[in-house]
């Protein structure tokens, strides 16, 4: 979601000088205008309803290695608070209202949701045959900077690809780091993951080279897209979080992974986005 943001308004000053939404210097009312708020209010429902259907399609299909694996027998499907049929009824659902909430945006967003919602439902069915499983994911979350910005702007430029470059890496990366947890459930059970594949440590090592990448393609960002200064502040911030996450875990330690996976990467990607955020709000006098 903070990545999205970063997309809907690094689009808008684009936007504002082809003449799809016309912001003038100095005033928030542009940002104000119905247009981009039923488009900003759209690309929240499509953030929501696509991350709703992959994880409850995640839980899904694993349904039956969430029951073996002893971390994840207290999910709600292998305890039986819930029934299967009623989380694929919730990954039909959200997956029709986040077509729908594209058909609203533009033709091109709409097009490309099912592309969107392939992948980011595909990724559930990678562990089962490549060890790569990671990157998919990344890919499946990089769309949303990507998808924001065309949301607005209706057409592709470098400047968001960049960001969602950054997101394959960070989420790689990250991802790794909580697949160790299950290194040994899934050499076991046949299921592939980098940590099942070449070791806890070496994973490790992959994942810091993820996320080094990550922190270089918001470098490149940063200077191709000529912040404000604010925008490299917001950078030190992410890279710092990165390098805590990865301080954080060790290969014969993994007491910390869930500190790792979820507060570090809630800082780093919120902290972030509200640093870019403000540069551009600086940076075009809103």
């Amino acid at each position: 979601m903070p990545f999205a943001f970063i997309g809907f308004f690094l689009a808008i000053p684009q936007a504002s000088a082809s003449g799809g939404c016309v912001i003038m210097p100095g005033t928030m009312s542009g940002l104000l205008s119905p247009i981009l708020l039923q488009k900003f209010a759209l690309v929240l429902v499509c953030m929501v309803t696509a991350r709703n259907a992959a994880m409850a399609f995640n839980r899904y299909l694993d349904r039956h290695f969430d029951a073996l694996n002893p971390r994840t027998a207290i999910r709600e499907i292998p305890a039986g608070i819930l029934s299967a049929e009623s989380a694929l009824r919730f990954v039909i659902g959200n997956s029709i209202v986040f077509v729908l909430a594209t058909w609203f945006i533009n033709p091109l967003c709409f097009y490309l949701s099912f592309v969107a919602l392939f992948v980011v439902l595909f990724y559930s069915y990678t562990k089962r045959f490549t060890a790569l499983c990671h990157l998919v994911l990344g890919v499946g979350l990089s769309l949303a900077p990507i998808g924001a910005y065309l949301a607005v702007t209706g057409s592709f430029a470098l400047l968001p690809l960049l960001f969602s470059f950054a997101v394959i890496f960070w989420v790689s990366g990250f991802d790794i780091i909580y697949a160790l947890q299950d290194a040994d459930f899934d050499k076991a059970n046949q299921l592939n993951s980098i940590p099942a594949a070449l070791g806890k440590a070496n994973a490790l090592r992959v994942s810091r080279l993820f996320h080094v990448a990550s922190a270089l393609c918001v470098s490149i960002a940063g200077v191709y897209g000529g912040f404000h200064w604010l925008y490299f502040v917001g950078y030190g911030v992410f890279v710092g979080m990165l390098i805590y996450q990865q301080s954080l875990v060790k290969p014969n330690d993994l007491s910390k992974v869930n500190l790792a996976f979820m507060t570090a990467n809630g800082i780093a990607s919120v902290v972030f986005a509200i640093f870019v955020i403000s540069a551009l709000f600086l940076q075009y006098g809103w």
